[in-house]
């Protein structure tokens, strides 16, 4: 992961799951899915598709088509999303001149920074996408 904590495909990837999993609807056009949360139709697309190759959602193709969840809301969880469209969640990378820093195993500061890491992934693997949808959470 490298800049943001929280890119925007993974931003509209939760906010198009959230928006799914609170409506009736069965198969979820994509049209409805730009016309309510104005992501633009490209990004979705591109989001949707990837979401249906890891399995977190089932496509149905032709007339009434569209997506529809095929994992749980309280089994995907904010981690799985980050790791779809972002990688493997890392803070600190440790590099120094393009390799590795030679002091990674004593240096003080990757102990402490490593610490608030599991902190962080710890607290976002708690986030599954039933809980963003709890009463007092806002989409």
């Amino acid at each position: 992961m490298k800049g943001k904590l929280i890119t925007r495909d993974t931003d509209y990837a939760v906010r198009a799951l959230c928006f799914m999993a609170i409506n009736e609807e069965e198969i979820m056009p994509v049209d409805k899915l730009v016309e309510e949360l104005k992501i633009p139709r490209p990004f979705l697309r591109k989001i949707m598709q990837m979401l249906n190759k890891k399995g977190i959602l089932h496509s149905y193709k032709g007339k009434g088509g569209g997506f529809a969840l095929s994992v749980s809301p309280d089994r995907i969880f904010l981690t799985d999303l980050i790791e779809v469209f972002q990688g493997p969640l890392k803070l600190n990378e440790c590099i120094f001149k393009k390799n590795i820093c030679p002091n990674i195993n004593t240096c003080p500061l990757k102990k402490r920074i490593d610490k608030i890491e599991d902190y962080i992934k710890t607290q976002l693997q708690s986030i599954s996408l039933h809980s963003l949808l709890e009463k007092n959470s806002k989409i």
